[in-house]
C-alpha cells in the first residue's frame, strides 16, 4: 500500500489528490440529491447516466490531467500576475459554499426541491473548480508572467474539469417559473408551426392555444392537445446532455464546443417538430383518440435517435482541418527534378 500511495503522489501531488476525493465527496453528494429527480420525473431520467459519463470523462482525460499537473509544478510555469485572478477564485469559493449549505439545509428541511438541487448543484461545482485551481502544484522555480488569464497553468488544470463539474446542471430540473415559461414558450411555438404546415398542404386545421382542432373522424370530435410532454423539454434536455458529452470527449477548442452544443438544441428542436407533425397527422386521419400513449411515447424516444447521429455526423466536420500548402512557384528548382525547398 505504501508503495502504492509514492506511485501515486509521484503523478499526482498528495494535496490535489485530496482535492479530488473531496470533489468526489461533493458530486457524490450531488447525484445522491438529484436520484430523486431521475426516479419521478421521466424527462430527467437519463440522469442516471451523468456519474457514469463523468468517471469516463475523467478516464478518458487522465494522461492530459497528469501533464497539467506536470506544467503547473515545471519551473517558468505561467502565472497571471496581480490580485484579479486570486480574488475572482476565493469569491467564487465563498459564493459556492453559501451555495452549497443554503442547498443542504433547503433539502434537510423542505425535502428534494427544485431550488435545493440548483443551490447544491452549483454550489458543488464552483466548490470544486476553485479546490482544485487552489491545489494545484507550484512551480518547483520562479514562475514566467501569464499572457491574459486563460494561460495561467493553474486555469488550463482546472478547465479539464468543467464538464465533470457543470453537467449536473443538466441533469435536474431548472427552477420551475424558468422551466415553466420556457416550456410555455416552446408548446406556442410547436402548436404555431404544426397549424402552419398543415394549413401551407391545404389541409383544414384550426389553432385554439395549444388545442389542435382537426377535422371529425367516423362523425367523432377530433382535438389533439399539445401538452407539456410535447413542448420539446425532453428532447432538449437529454440532446443538451448528449452535445454536452460529446463536445467534451472529442472537441478540443471551446467556440467548437459551444457550436456544438447549439447545434444539440436545434436539431432536438427540428426533430421535436417533426415528432409533432406525426403524431398529428396520425390523429387526423385516424382520430386523436388512435394516438395512444405507446405511440406517443415511442416517437418522443425515436427522434433523439436522428439527433444523436446528427450530433456525431457534425463531430468530423468540427475536427476537419483544412491545409494550404504552397504550390509549384516560379522560382528555381533543386537539380534531380525534386521539390523546391
Amino acid at each position: 500500500m505504501t508503495a502504492f500511495w509514492k506511485k501515486l503522489t509521484a503523478v499526482v501531488p498528495a494535496p490535489f489528490f485530496a482535492a479530488l476525493l473531496l470533489g468526489v465527496g461533493y458530486l457524490g453528494f450531488v447525484a445522491w440529491d438529484q436520484s430523486w429527480w431521475w426516479r419521478q420525473k421521466e424527462d430527467y431520467s437519463f440522469g442516471w447516466l451523468v456519474p457514469c459519463f463523468v468517471a469516463f470523462v475523467v478516464y478518458d482525460r487522465w494522461p492530459r490531467i497528469t501533464a497539467a499537473l506536470r506544467a503547473c509544478a515545471a519551473a517558468g510555469s505561467p502565472r497571471a500576475a496581480g490580485w484579479v485572478l486570486p480574488a475572482a477564485v476565493h469569491a467564487a469559493m465563498a459564493g459556492g459554499v453559501v451555495l452549497f449549505a443554503l442547498g443542504v439545509l433547503y433539502r434537510a428541511g423542505a425535502g428534494a426541491s427544485q431550488p435545493g438541487t440548483l443551490a447544491i448543484s452549483m454550489g458543488a461545482a464552483a466548490l470544486l473548480l476553485t479546490t482544485l485551481f487552489l491545489q494545484a502544484p507550484a512551480p518547483e522555480g520562479p514562475p514566467s508572467p501569464a499572457v491574459g488569464l486563460t494561460t495561467d497553468a493553474r486555469l488550463r488544470l482546472a478547465a479539464l474539469f468543467v464538464f465533470p463539474a457543470l453537467v449536473w446542471l443538466v441533469s435536474a430540473p431548472m427552477v420551475s417559473v424558468v422551466e415553466n415559461d420556457l416550456s410555455l414558450f416552446l408548446l406556442r411555438l410547436v402548436s404555431r408551426i404544426v397549424s402552419g404546415v398543415f394549413d401551407v398542404l391545404g389541409l383544414p386545421i384550426q389553432q385554439v392555444g395549444n388545442v389542435l382542432v382537426l377535422p371529425p373522424v367516423n362523425g367523432v370530435e377530433n382535438r389533439v392537445g399539445v401538452a407539456e410532454a410535447c413542448s420539446g423539454i425532453r428532447s432538449q434536455t437529454a440532446c443538451l446532455f448528449s452535445g454536452s458529452f460529446l463536445a467534451a470527449v472529442f472537441l478540443e477548442k471551446f467556440w467548437k464546443k459551444a457550436l456544438l452544443v447549439v447545434m444539440a438544441m436545434v436539431l432536438a428542436f427540428a426533430t421535436n417538430i417533426m415528432r409533432s407533425l406525426f403524431l398529428t397527422a396520425w390523429a387526423y386521419y385516424k382520430g386523436a383518440e388512435a394516438m395512444e400513449k405507446q405511440v406517443h411515447d415511442i416517437a418522443g424516444y425515436v427522434v433523439i435517435v436522428p439527433t444523436v447521429l446528427g450530433l456525431i455526423c457534425l463531430l468530423p466536420l468540427l475536427n476537419l482541418k483544412i491545409s494550404f500548402g504552397r504550390g509549384d512557384g516560379p522560382g528555381p528548382k533543386p537539380a534531380g527534378g525534386g521539390p523546391a525547398p
